[in-house]
């Protein structure tokens, strides 16, 4: 386990000193969206009229409801990566099994041109065969 750490923060306007096994810089990374919640908050001119803990509360609020929503798409995107692995599982299977149609038909072809070949080799012997018995048998030669 790492050393725990220490930095110090600006939150609104005031320092505060966050601690936890992260870095500084995500720490600070982390105040600095909480300050940004908040200047959009005071940006509008409502707000700025409410008590403070009305105040605390809208923020608290939406930056509960900004990690639900990012909560849900990484969820949602889960669910598709889950997806898209069962697709490549599929898309391999079929790969696999196309492979192997392909190596027995090109097996079967190499099968079928080794008959065509004994198939020529047949029929040459055959026509020599015949045009030497048809030569044999014509008048003349006795």
């Amino acid at each position: 386990m790492s050393a725990k750490k220490s930095a110090e923060v600006i939150i609104d306007g005031k320092v505060y000193t966050l601690s936890g096994y992260e870095e500084e810089d995500y720490l600070q990374k982390v105040a600095t969206y909480i300050n940004g919640k908040i200047n959009e908050f005071q940006s509008v001119e409502s707000f700025k009229r409410l008590p403070q803990d009305t105040k605390s509360t809208l923020i608290e609020l939406n930056i509960a409801d900004d990690y639900f929503k990012a909560k849900e798409q990484i969820e949602k995107q889960e669910l598709e990566l889950d997806q898209k692995e069962k697709e490549i599982y599929d898309l391999k299977h079929d790969l696999i099994s196309n492979q192997i149609k392909c190596e027995n038909l090109e097996e079967t072809i190499r099968g079928l041109e080794a008959d065509k070949r004994e198939l020529l080799l047949n029929k040459s012997k055959l026509e020599a065969s015949l045009e030497d018995a048809l030569l044999g048998s014509l008048p003349g030669d006795k």
